[in-house]
């Protein structure tokens, strides 16, 4: 059971789409609309994602980048909190902390993605080097 668990957790660090998938169908499932169905899988892959990018990172370039994404994260909440501020002068905690979740799931989204390619590549000229 415990080895079952594991490579869950590992499939779905390793590959969060994976896991946006499986929780998109099953908000469908449950008849929630599409869009909000949409938005459910993307914040719980964000949180995914916190783990997955540092670790792509890291096997890369094998630099330690969970500090910075923690730090860089922080500095795009208090830039959105500060226009939220600025063009509202009444903060709403919930909406903003939704628009900050969702702009992290696009940053990290497409930090995977870069990942991922330059992972491909980098494993292609390491390959035809060798050969």
């Amino acid at each position: 059971m415990k080895d079952l668990l594991h490579i869950i957790v590992s499939i779905v660090i390793f590959c969060p789409i994976v896991l946006f998938i499986i929780v998109y169908l099953i908000s469908r499932k449950v008849k929630i609309r599409g869009t909000h169905a949409f938005g459910a899988a993307s914040d719980v892959t964000t949180f995914c994602l916190f783990f997955s990018v540092p670790l792509g990172i890291g096997v890369l370039w094998q630099i330690n980048a969970g500090g910075l994404l923690v730090i860089l994260a922080i500095m795009m909440a208090m830039i959105f909190t500060y226009i939220e501020w600025r063009t509202k002068k009444e903060i709403e905690v919930k909406p903003l902390l939704k628009k900050i979740w969702r702009f992290l799931f696009l940053l990290l989204s497409t930090a995977y993605v870069v990942i991922c390619i330059i992972g491909v590549i980098q494993s292609l000229v390491d390959y035809l080097q060798v050969a």
